[in-house]
């Protein structure tokens, strides 16, 4: 039996992830058992699915460890995998976006400094707009840097905008709507097309169904 490698991002949005794999007819009941295993196979429909760390999965389906997996579009965008983007789960949605203190105006004719865990997106979304920016890449609490004046404005992730407001921040401009995207190792994708392609087509069957 071939399986077909599956990398899920662990936390609540894998477990949503997983109960659509599942509901499109592909599910490993012992995933669900209380234990601390990674890798769960079910030899009857032919998957392996195992958890990792939601910022790795495009990492293992890149480099062929896992066959498809589960990445946010802030992810692709950022490390810019070499990998088949195949369908939006339309999960985990929420956007990306520049914020700043309420009474933040921009000055042009200085170096704007931003805060943020996404250097890549934020560099690609300045130079769109040819404003110079010094880029202060942080990991964690992103929404203190310009509370402290480390920054002017940051770019990060914002889901329901509380933290921001709860910090007297706002967000100032949208940059790309974010949510999580099923993704395809290419080689793997030339074959295994079969299976990938009804996989992703069950799967995009539940996504039109919650959507009509």
């Amino acid at each position: 039996m071939e399986f077909l490698n599956i990398a899920l991002p662990k936390g609540r949005l894998g477990e949503k992830v997983y109960d659509m794999f599942e509901r499109s007819g592909f599910p490993c009941p012992s995933i669900k058992e209380p234990n601390r295993k990674l890798i769960f196979e079910n030899g009857e429909v032919g998957v392996r699915y195992f958890w990792v760390k939601p910022s790795d999965v495009a990492i293992y389906v890149e480099r062929g460890a896992a066959d498809i997996g589960v990445a946010g579009k802030d992810i692709l965008l950022e490390y810019e995998p070499d990998i088949y983007e195949l369908l939006d789960l339309d999960l985990g949605k929420c956007v990306m976006a520049v914020a700043a203190k309420v009474d933040f105006r921009d000055d042009q004719s200085k170096t704007l400094r931003v805060a943020t865990k996404f250097s890549n997106i934020a560099k690609k979304y300045y130079s769109e707009k040819c404003r110079d920016i010094d880029i202060i890449h942080l990991n964690g609490s992103i929404e203190i840097a310009p509370i402290l004046g480390l920054s002017d404005v940051i770019v990060d992730i914002v889901e329901t905008g509380k933290t921001l407001k709860e910090n007297d921040l706002e967000s100032k401009e949208t940059i790309v709507p974010i949510s999580a995207r099923l993704i395809s190792n290419k080689t793997a994708y030339k074959f295994k097309q079969s299976k990938i392609d009804s996989i992703t087509a069950a799967l995009a069957e539940l996504v039109r169904a919650k959507n009509d």
